[in-house]
């Protein structure tokens, strides 16, 4: 596996468990009211979004490179 598809894979990992850490810590919130929940689901949230567009950049930054 190439640098790039290893980093392609990790970065969609990190997304996944951004938007799905900032999803538990927003029902959490929901469900039992603490303020820290509604911070971390917003920090999380927040770092999904950069994630996102970091992942652009980087393909659009390495598209002429192979995945093997």
């Amino acid at each position: 596996m190439s640098l790039k598809a290893f980093h392609i894979v990790f970065v969609i990992a990190s997304i996944l468990l951004a938007f799905g850490f900032g999803a538990w810590s927003y029902f959490d919130y929901r469900d039992q009211g603490a303020t820290a929940d509604l911070v971390y689901a917003i920090a999380s949230t927040l770092a999904g979004v950069i994630l996102v567009i970091y992942f652009k950049a980087v393909l659009r930054k390495l598209k002429n490179i192979s995945y093997l």
